[in-house]
Order: structure tokens, then C-alpha cells, then sequence
């Protein structure tokens, strides 16, 4: 596939309208975590849109009509916050017992409201610079630096979105395999070994779907994963009220429930009762220590969503900067909601017991629960199904980095995706934790995301606007404050992993 060269368009007067659709072959959008949308990057029609290309004797190589956006204000939203929930929630409730109560609530607040800004800029750097690409943008900009950034963080974004998902793979499957078949001697068994379940379950079910070249169906998926963080956030706040502190009890009602016919609600009350309450069951406010250094990474990784953003803009009906971001507005402020809510509940469960994957901990605790079952089952259907998704942008930006001017070849369109899949595969059989993912993704690529190149392109492409203005030097605070954020994160984490291993542990 060659790539259609695109003009640079003068905007009309109302710069709040962004009625064009930008050039490209790239037919697909980015879901960095859930959505599939369908997407068209058309050229303009010149009569309908009102804008004057600047003169170019330079003859463009396609010519297709102009899109306009189908997609309702609500549907929008509810596409964006797909985009933007994902497994980082798993890990929220971990951050908080990090951080404490009122840091993690300060923290949280910070980052929605920051992602928020940053696309305010990607927006309005979209309408300035003619594209609906992220890295068409990253080109323009800084011509193919910018492009190979733009692209390097998409890539490495999706990639940590795809481990972590095999990750709960990893940690959750055997549970399930466990808890359907009633296993109770698990040694020497390789059906529940989560390595093996992993390689198995990226063989069998996600190669052949990622090995299709048109994902689009799968953007049903995107449904079905909401409503499995719904279920799940819904069970959280539910099991917070049935399991005791101090976690020892709870521990101990789990081995007696399994081994008498004891009424368990009456008997947990009653023994959460009789014992004495320590301070591991009253809530923190203000905690620092050395996994502290995780908590911003992991809530910067659970809000990237800005490779969906342009997608979903051009896709939106009545299309204006000023109704996408009012789509934004919803919808951060929804999974901010949810977000406080899982990681608070899940912290008053398990004070400083809990860990870097939440639905883990339960199994710890509760052992075999049909409610909590039901819940591992769906997270695992909605992450497995939604690997694919991630896949695919992954494979278009290496494919058109490094082939852009071959035709299609399905033995290279299956050799990058295998590599791809393995490449993750190894990342989550030889990684420790799950933490790691969310930390080094979070403090690397979601920030150059979040933080970094929105701000870049912005300062770079809008031109109408002075380096002296408010909106310039904004923009450039949010950029140096994006390269502490980075760089400070990345040098703790860093820190953290050598006192961890010369400790003899991680």
C-alpha cells in the first residue's frame, strides 16, 4: 500500500469545525485498549468543506470521496470510554495502598484532569495540522523523528496493553480451570501451569483471529469488555461488605467454609467479631514507600486513550472540536468514577494485603466463589477476544514503517504478527509482575502520549499562535512537566528493580 499525499489546508473561519477527513491508508483506528472503529481517512472535498489547498503541482496518487461522521454523540462516548477502561483498573486498588487514600484521590484527580488537556491539544494541533493521524502529525512536526515517536509509543502503549491482558490470562485461567474442575492437588499439572495456559490460549485462539486482516468485527468486543469492568467494579463494592478484617480471619473462614457445613456469613461475622482489629484494617491516607514510585505510572497507563481520540473524532456526527471534547469530558469523568471507586473498595477489602492484580487477591482470600468465577470468566473472554484488536495496529505501523511501499504479502503480514505475539508471550512468562508492566509502560510510553507529544506537535503546528501566548506557554509546561513525569518515574522504577534484586527478590 502506497500512502496519498495531503495538502495543507488553510482552516475557515470557524476553527472550532473540523469537517475533514485526513489522507492516509491506514483504514483502521488505534484502540489502544477495547475498540475496533471503523474509520475513513479520505481526501477532502474542496466544494462541500470550504477549504483552499495551498498550490502543489505535486499530483496526489488517490482520490475518494469525503466521509461524514456517522457516529452519535452518545455512541461516541461510550466508543471513547472503552478506549479508555482497560486492565490498568486491576491494579488502581494496589496504587491506592501505595499511595493512601487522600494521595491516590490528589494523584487521580491530577492525571484525568491532565489526559483531559492533552486532548484539548491533540484536537486542536488535528485541525491545525490537516490530520486525523497521530503519526501523520508526529511527521508533520518533526518530520520522521517525530513519526518514529509517535509510532514507537503507539507500539510499545499496545504492546504493555497486550501483555497485561495475557497477563490476567496467565494469573486467572488456571483459577477457573482449578475451580470448574475441583482440583485441589495441583502438583505436576501442566493444565494449570499460567505459562503453558498462556502460549496455549495465544496459539488456539488469539493467532488465528490476529492473522485476519479486517478486525472490524470485533469491535463488538468493545461492548462486552464495559460491561465486564461494570460487573467486576459491582462485585468489588459487594465483596467489600462480605469479607472480614483482619485478612488472618478471612483466611481462616476460607479453610473452615471448605471443610464444615458451618453457615459462612454468620460464622465470618461472628469471627471477624471476636477478633482484635489491628492497624492493617484502618484505611491510610498518606503513604510513601518504595512502590509508591508505582502509583503514577499506573494511573497514567490506565487513562491513555489519545491514539482512539483522532479516530473516533472523525467518525463523530455533527463533527466540532467543541462537541469531541465534550465527548472527553463524559467520558473521563465516567472512568475517573469508576476508577475511585474500584480502587477504593478494593482497598478497604484488603488494606495492605492487596496486590498487583486485584482479581488475585481474591482467590487468596475467598477461594472458590461463584460470583467471582462468573466475574473471572467474563474479564478473560472480554481480554482474550480483545488482544487481536491491539495486534493490529501494532502490525499496520511496523508493516508501513518498514514496507510502506510493498503490496500485501500474507507471508510478511504473518511473520510480524507471530513475532509480535511472541515477542509479548516471552515479556509475560519471564516479567515477574504485572506491576511492572503497568510501571515501565505507564512511565515510558503513556507519558509520551499523555504528556509528551501532544504538546510537541502543538507548540510546533499552531502557528497562529505565539510562543508568548498563554496557550503556547501552557502547552510548554505541560511539556517539561511530561519529561519529569517520565524521566523521574522511570529512574525510581529502575531504582526499585536493583535494590529488589541485589535483596535477593523482586
Amino acid at each position: 500500500m502506497k500512502k496519498s499525499e495531503m495538502g495543507r489546508f488553510s482552516i475557515s473561519p470557524d476553527e472550532d469545525s473540523s469537517s475533514y477527513s485526513s489522507n492516509s491508508d491506514f483504514n483502521y483506528s488505534y484502540p489502544t485498549k477495547q475498540a475496533a472503529l471503523k474509520s475513513h481517512y479520505a481526501d477532502v472535498d474542496l466544494e462541500n468543506q470550504n477549504f483552499l489547498l495551498e498550490s502543489n503541482s505535486r499530483k496526489k496518487k488517490y482520490e475518494t470521496d469525503f466521509h461524514p461522521g456517522t457516529t452519535s454523540f452518545g455512541m461516541s462516548v461510550f466508543n471513547l470510554s472503552n478506549a479508555i477502561v482497560g486492565s490498568g483498573i486491576l491494579g488502581l486498588s494496589y496504587a491506592m495502598a501505595n499511595t493512601g487514600i487522600a494521595l491516590f484521590i490528589i494523584l487521580l484527580t491530577f492525571v484525568s484532569i491532565f489526559s483531559l488537556y492533552s486532548v484539548h491539544l491533540l484536537l486542536k494541533t488535528a485541525n491545525e495540522g490537516g490530520s486525523l493521524l497521530y503519526e501523520q502529525l508526529g511527521h508533520k512536526a518533526f518530520g520522521l523523528v517525530g513519526k518514529l515517536a509517535a509510532s514507537g509509543s503507539i507500539t510499545m502503549q499496545n504492546i504493555g496493553a497486550m501483555s497485561s491482558y495475557l497477563f490476567i490470562v496467565k494469573y486467572e485461567l488456571p483459577l477457573v480451570i482449578k475451580a470448574l474442575m475441583n482440583i485441589e492437588d495441583t502438583t505436576g499439572l501442566w493444565y494449570l501451569n499460567g505459562d503453558y495456559l498462556v502460549l496455549l490460549v495465544s496459539l488456539v485462539l488469539i493467532l488465528p483471529l490476529s492473522l485476519l486482516r479486517n478486525l472490524g468485527y470485533l469491535g463488538y468486543t468493545s461492548g462486552l469488555s464495559l460491561l465486564c469492568m461494570m460487573f467486576f467494579l459491582i462485585v468489588v463494592i459487594c465483596k467489600k461488605f462480605q469479607i472480614p478484617c483482619p485478612m488472618e480471619a478471612a483466611w481462616v473462614i476460607n479453610e473452615t467454609i471448605n471443610h464444615t457445613f458451618t453457615q459462612p456469613t454468620a460464622f465470618a461475622s461472628d469471627l471477624a467479631f471476636n477478633m482484635t482489629e489491628d492497624d492493617s484494617c484502618r484505611p491510610r491516607y498518606f503513604i510513601f514507600n518504595s512502590q509508591t514510585v508505582y502509583a503514577v505510572p499506573i494511573l497514567t497507563f490506565s487513562f491513555v486513550c489519545h491514539p482512539a481520540v483522532l479516530p473516533i473524532y472523525e467518525e463523530l456526527k455533527g463533527r466540532s472540536r467543541r462537541r469531541m471534547m465534550n465527548v472527553s469530558k463524559i467520558s473521563f469523568f465516567a472512568m475517573f468514577l469508576m476508577y475511585l471507586l474500584a480502587a477504593l473498595f478494593g482497598y478497604l477489602t484488603f488494606y495492605e494485603h492487596v496486590e498487583s492484580e486485584l482479581l488475585h487477591t481474591y482467590s487468596s482470600v475467598v477461594g472458590a466463589d461463584i460470583l467471582l468465577l462468573i466475574v473471572r470468566l467474563a474479564v478473560l473472554v472480554a481480554v482474550t477476544l480483545t488482544v487481536p484488536v491491539v495486534i493490529f495496529p501494532i502490525r499496520s505501523s511496523i508493516t508501513h514503517l518498514l514496507c510502506a511501499s510493498k503490496d500485501f504479502s500474507w507471508w510478511r503480514h504473518s511473520v510480524i504478527t507471530v513475532s509480535i505475539l511472541a515477542f509479548t508471550n516471552l515479556l509475560v512468562i519471564f516479567v515477574p509482575t504485572i506491576r511492572d508492566i503497568f510501571g515501565f509502560i505507564g512511565a515510558s510510553a503513556a507519558a509520551m502520549l499523555i504528556f509528551i507529544l501532544p504538546s510537541a506537535f502543538y507548540i510546533k503546528l499552531v502557528k497562529k499562535e505565539s510562543m508568548k501566548s498563554i496557550q503556547k506557554i501552557g502547552a510548554l509546561l505541560f511539556l517539561l512537566s511530561g519529561i519529569v513525569v517520565m524521566f523521574g518515574s522511570m529512574a525510581l522504577i529502575v531504582l526499585d528493580w536493583v535494590h529488589n534484586a541485589s535483596g535477593g527478590g523482586h
